[in-house]
């Protein structure tokens, strides 16, 4: 997630809201959960597709 380019559009929280959350003061994108569950990968890529400040990056490394 990258809070700079974020603009406050809410489409990542509407799309899969336990992953993301908006800060109260600018309504900028929070992560909540930086591993989502399994069952909601489908979810966060669409949320990925969906923002319209190309701000939140999905990452496939897993280093455990």
């Amino acid at each position: 997630m990258d809070a700079e380019r974020c603009v406050g559009s809410g489409m990542c929280v509407l799309t899969v809201g336990e992953v993301f959350d908006q800060r109260q003061g600018d309504g900028k994108a929070i992560v909540l959960r930086p591993e989502p569950p399994v069952e909601t990968r489908d979810a966060v890529r669409e949320a990925v597709d969906l923002c319209p400040a190309a701000a939140i990056f999905l990452s496939t490394d897993r280093r455990h």
